[in-house]
């Protein structure tokens, strides 16, 4: 049967009026879309009304509008409640090809897509089937929708399997979010041939050797791509300043290489090999696999810096002193031979160990990390640190044990040290053509919303220049750290920050603090930093584009930045989603049991409840607290019981981040919910 809740393919819109454009505003913006057929479109600061609302637009005006489209909007005259819109125009369409199971009712044959913000199904005439049978999961691409009062026609260009089954979900999610898990033939032949050539005497030409310099990697125990290796060595004192790094005062100085996988020797530009990577923008890591930017055998293999192997990398070398102050640096391509292969468990014992392998190194590393880490913070860098849950899965891929991913000195050590390059490099590049990673102040708006919130918690938040100063976010974080409410604040900063993106047009990263940033440091991933290997080398060797050239590559760069940024948010989304599915699937086998939660979130119908140990974020419904009757007061954002109380007293509350002890009432894989009640 069609699912009710969405717009059934047989539904024919009664409304026919349209305001006269003439008399209203037209304006452009990106739609959001409810699972309810809601749309919300984000217009800009400059055509912002004073209520500073996006302006709605309901379900019979969307005239065909998907989620994430660009539309055009013609404004209705204002009443006395929220500005509503319609769409005019759709300008460019953000996705047009769904997952979802295939139904049939009364001989017509749709789509339900998985989707909650795709409000309609797809029909799907018996011609488009392609084989494909009632009850597959499918990906469907939507080839025809002209009339918005009938359902759009689709044809089937995949069949993925089963709906439950562990394959058939996790490459629904990854198609869904626009990432096929198989490269084109001609990808991966390219690729066939250049790992087959391996690594050749030539290669080595012009290449600093670092191989018989003490190098090392550290990465989680599952890792196969290794981006990023380290390499250390301790420099010799009381020899002439400037030589080898050292100085006459006989300090005690540090010699560090931040070497890379040199992704760009091997991806020229124009391949076949560039051109999917550009598209693909970055790799995607769910749950239980990873879709890779690269074929295996360059991801995991000739370009992952494996233990014992010769290598080429692009690297970033310092010279640094006990108090992490940088004395020198050099970039070029290298070559290394990593000795030693750590995971992360293993180098935080080796951190605090003696008699464990390269604990006076990692020792010395990890101080230094810290003090980086300090000088940061001082320059007002906003830590937002949050917990992440991994799962233990059988052989079906069916989760059996969720985990906390513990982070520790030597998770920070890595992520300090690849900040550093990503810095220095981003300041190399500067002020000419370059690709930065940047980060702008969050919005007034935003940090209103968050200062409120926080009141609402009973923390006292000061706004100057309508922002909340980084030092007093640290302060409050640090002081609930351990706190039941600690999760619950660090996701509401970090969703009042800006969104970091890719850009040709340097403003600093705000939530680091630095004035330049770059991502240099994982070309395996991640497209952008193949671009900024491939500046840098240009700008080692002195080569400068043309005058009359430049503002065709500007306008590269600008689409290269645009995309990957688009596509990293794709692959967060799919992350996500996946994360969710096993949560909801964990939950699926545990109905009836009980739990420790927090109250995660809030609304007039119900509290969502995040199970202490796995993460798992459920729904208690208003109408399932069966002891009182409660009201959302939404200044202070509790749920308060009203039932039978004497004149000045307050029922029961619940508020955000209170403990709550709760169980499974019922889970909706297809929906990706859980139901819990309190107990």
């Amino acid at each position: 049967m069609i699912d009710r809740e969405r717009i059934p393919i047989s539904t024919i819109f009664c409304y026919t009026g349209r305001v006269k454009q003439e008399k209203t505003n037209r304006l452009q913006g990106i739609i959001s879309i409810t699972s309810k057929g809601t749309g919300y479109v984000a217009i800009g600061e400059k055509n912002q009304k004073k209520d500073k609302q996006d302006p709605e637009v309901d379900f019979k005006h969307l005239n065909t509008a998907l989620h994430g489209d660009m539309v055009e909007i013609v404004l209705h005259p204002k009443g006395k409640n929220r500005q509503t819109a319609e769409v005019s125009k759709i300008i460019s369409r953000a996705k047009m090809r769904f997952a979802g199971v295939l139904e049939l009712d009364k001989n017509i044959y749709f789509l339900k897509p998985d989707d909650s913000k795709m409000y309609t199904d797809i029909l799907i005439p018996p011609e488009n089937l392609h084989s494909a049978k009632v009850g597959q999961k499918v990906f469907v691409e939507i080839i025809s929708w002209a009339d918005p009062r009938k359902a759009p026609e689709g044809t089937v260009i995949k069949i993925l399997g089963l709906p439950g089954d562990n394959d058939t979900e996790m490459h629904s999610i990854a198609m869904e979010k626009g990432f096929a898990a198989e490269l084109p033939q001609k990808v991966e032949t390219e690729a066939s041939g250049i790992k087959k050539r391996g690594i050749q005497e030539s290669d080595y030409v012009g290449r600093r050797d670092f191989r018989k310099i003490l190098t090392f990697t550290i990465d989680p125990a599952d890792a196969k791509d290794f981006d990023d290796a380290i390499s250390f060595q301790i420099l010799p004192s009381l020899v002439k300043e400037g030589v080898g790094g050292g100085n006459s005062k006989g300090e005690e100085l540090y010699e560090i290489g931040i070497h890379i996988a040199d992704v760009s020797y091997y991806v020229k530009p124009g391949s076949a090999l560039d051109t999917e990577a550009r598209e693909r923008g970055t790799s995607v890591y769910l749950v239980d696999r990873t879709i890779s930017m690269l074929p295996e055998g360059l991801s995991n293999d000739l370009c992952s810096l494996v233990p014992n192997r010769d290598r080429l990398t692009m690297s970033a070398v310092f010279v640094i002193d006990k108090n992490a102050k940088v004395k020198s640096e050099w970039y070029g391509r290298t070559v290394i031979h990593s000795q030693k292969r750590f995971i992360y468990e293993e180098a935080e014992e080796s951190i605090k160990k003696t008699g464990t392998p390269l604990h006076k190194e990692l020792f010395i590393l990890n101080n230094l990390a810290k003090l980086l880490t300090k000088e940061r913070f001082q320059n007002g860098a906003i830590s937002l640190e949050q917990e992440e849950v991994k799962f233990v899965l059988d052989e079906a891929g069916v989760p059996i044990k969720v985990i906390t991913k513990e982070r520790g000195d030597s998770n920070r050590l890595i992520e300090e040290f690849m900040l550093l390059a990503n810095k220095k490099v981003a300041q190399k590049l500067s002020p000419g053509l370059s690709l930065y990673r940047i980060h702008d102040l969050p919005s007034r708006e935003k940090m209103e919303d968050l200062a409120f919130f926080l009141h609402s918690l009973g923390h006292k938040i000061s706004l100057v220049n309508g922002i909340i100063p980084s030092y007093e976010i640290n302060n409050l974080l640090k002081k609930l750290t351990g706190k039941s409410e600690e999760d619950t604040v660090n996701r509401a900063v970090i969703r009042s920050m800006a969104k970091a993106i890719y850009s040709t047009k340097n403003i600093g990263h705000y939530g680091l603090a630095f004035e330049y940033y770059t991502h240099f440091t994982s070309p395996i991933r991640r497209y952008p930093d193949i671009i900024v290997h491939r500046l840098l080398n240009d700008y080692l060797a002195n080569k400068k584009v043309k005058k009359e050239n430049l503002q065709d590559k500007l306008l590269e760069y600008i689409k290269i930045a645009r995309i990957s940024s688009e596509q990293e948010k794709r692959a967060s989304d799919a992350e996500r989603a996946s994360i969710k599915y096993k949560q909801v699937e964990y939950m699926s086998r545990r109905t009836g049991e009980k739990f420790d939660g927090i109250i995660s979130g809030m609304t007039e119908w119900g509290l969502y409840v995040e199970e202490i140990e796995t993460k798992c974020e459920g729904l208690v419904r208003v109408r399932d607290m069966s002891d009182d009757f409660y009201v959302f007061n939404e200044k202070k954002l509790e749920l308060v019981g009203q039932k039978n109380l004497p004149a000045g007293r307050q029922g029961k509350k619940y508020r955000l981040g209170d403990k709550v002890k709760i169980k499974v009432k019922g889970v909706d894989l297809e929906r990706k919910t859980i139901d819990y009640i309190l107990i």
